[in-house]
């Protein structure tokens, strides 16, 4: 078994990993939403106020920061007064982006922010600037955040609802390039401005505005949004006119077209996955890049509000439904991404995985037959990453035996590998991304002694191993028993194909 070295300096705190890099995306996609979240309150499923409690408990145990709603592409077709009232005089429309289905409103605003108070998360509403207008923005916030008697406060409070609601993240469109209205970056840059200028503060509401960033790695649409920023626009150090700008990017190994397979794929395309999954680091490297040229002081943050695998559909499921297995491959997939986000904690302010339930690269699977709840590989990752929320970050310095794989022309690194310590307690959270060869990593513990610690480990005996409802822990995380003392700190061994956290207590 080969040994790889992690040095780690635990008495050197760098940025802190917010919370809200663990967020979360639910858009009004195939099941997401009815069937997933929203099932009705006359539903056999025990529900509170339609909202389905078996996927609240298991998101409850996340300890999820943030819900991002109602898209996605869906959010610049989605006109918000059609989603308030009495349920059954909501007019309806067509989903025309997600199955060319007819979506008939049942699910609104009351509906999303009665789940996020059960959640106990933060809203991210993400506004239509494709195919709406400025004053129904503006008034959308007045009618979610105003306490007074305005008239969109009054408004709410005919729908039922008194007090107003905290929202402390709105979105200023969504893919503005493509579904959001196949604009130009200027064009997009001078409607973001104008847009954020009327989603103001109200009743004491502070409102984080993310305006709609790029896809992938098209650096001109960041840095033309770069150039719109006044940092000290405001007068208060903060930026001005909306505070982050968004990152899209999709890990696949096929193309748009022929994305590939879920659970049935070589172990070429393992490592394809995975390369392509790392390729994120580079690409949070380059926007920062970008915006750190415009904005050193680092007051404009990098939210990624839409990560993930894509794969094909399940055979014989609707294709705009994007319904798809999640295999440890996906949890991998993850917590690869994780250590990107909290190498560049300095920037990365949020991020949003797509998508909860049901769709793309979900937490949770429902079964439309027998309503069973399933946590998949990648929700054991979250949940295993809980102790990185608001933790800072520390370096990871991989010293020698860290074997690569050639992949596409890019050499893909076999360890991946973050930390973070909070009080008198450090997290460290280790990938082998090898299919074969299971690995031990010297853990390297510098600056405070360690009196103790735990470690879990996720992997199963397939690359494609999944959960479903007749084996719901195919893939489920144990205690790793071999870690031992080692004269620099401890010795964990690896298996193939895995993800380990080792959690330390410190001395105080």
């Amino acid at each position: 078994m080969t040994e790889t070295r992690a040095v780690i300096d635990l008495d050197l705190p760098g940025a802190t990993i917010s919370r809200h890099v663990y967020g979360h995306f639910a858009e009004h996609l195939g099941r997401c939403i009815y069937g997933g979240f929203w099932v009705g309150e006359d539903s056999d499923v025990p529900n509170e106020g339609g909202i389905r409690l078996d996927v609240v408990e298991a998101l409850r145990e996340l300890k999820i920061p943030n819900l991002r709603w109602p898209g996605g592409c869906f959010a610049d077709d989605y006109h918000w007064r059609d989603g308030i009232g009495p349920r059954e005089e909501r007019p309806r429309m067509v989903n025309s982006h997600w199955g060319d289905v007819v979506e008939d409103n049942s699910f609104g605003t009351h509906e999303f922010m009665a789940l996020c108070e059960l959640l106990g998360t933060d809203a991210y509403i993400s506004g239509n600037v494709g195919s709406g207008s400025v004053q129904e923005m503006s008034e959308w916030i007045e009618y979610l955040t105003r306490a007074d008697d305005s008239p969109m406060a009054a408004l709410r409070r005919a729908n039922g609802r008194d007090e107003p609601w905290k929202v402390p993240f709105f979105g200023i469109g969504n893919e503005a390039w493509g579904c959001g209205g196949n604009l130009r970056v200027e064009q997009f840059a001078s409607l973001a401005r104008q847009y954020s200028t009327y989603v103001r503060n109200h009743a004491g509401n502070e409102v984080y505005r993310i305006a709609a960033g790029a896809s992938d790695g098209d650096l001109h649409w960041t840095e033309v949004l770069m150039k719109s920023f006044d940092p000290l626009e405001n007068g208060d150090g903060k930026a001005g006119p909306f505070q982050g700008i968004s990152l899209h990017y999709y890990t696949m190994t096929g193309t748009w077209q022929d994305k590939g397979s879920a659970t049935e794929f070589t172990t070429d395309e393992w490592y394809k996955a995975l390369e392509r999954a790392a390729f994120m680091d580079r690409l949070l490297t380059r926007h920062g890049q970008v915006m750190d040229r415009y904005d050193p002081a680092k007051r404009v943050g990098l939210v990624v509000d839409e990560w993930g695998t894509w794969w094909n559909v399940e055979p014989g499921t609707n294709p705009g439904f994007l319904y798809q297995q999640n295999s440890l491959r996906d949890a991998l997939v993850a917590s690869v991404h994780f250590d990107a986000f909290h190498r560049h904690a300095d920037r990365v302010v949020m991020a949003n995985i797509a998508q909860t339930v049901n769709v793309l690269q979900a937490m949770l699977l429902t079964d439309p037959e027998t309503n069973a709840l399933v946590r998949t590989p990648t929700f054991h990752v979250f949940a295993m990453n809980a102790g990185h929320h608001d933790a800072a970050a520390l370096d990871v310095h991989l010293l020698g035996g860290v074997p690569t794989r050639p992949v596409d022309g890019a050499d893909l690194p076999l360890v991946s590998a973050s930390a973070s310590t909070k009080g008198d307690t450090a997290l460290i959270s280790l990938t082998n991304l090898d299919a074969e060869q299971a690995r031990t990593v010297v853990l390297d513990l510098r600056g405070r002694d360690v009196v103790d610690h735990t470690a879990r480990v996720l992997s199963a005996d397939a690359l494609n191993a999944h959960n479903t409802p007749e084996r719901p822990d195919a893939v489920a995380p144990v205690v790793l028993e071999a870690v031992r003392k080692h004269q620099r700190g401890l010795e964990v061994e690896l298996p193939a194909h895995s993800y380990a956290t080792v959690e330390l207590t410190l001395a105080g």
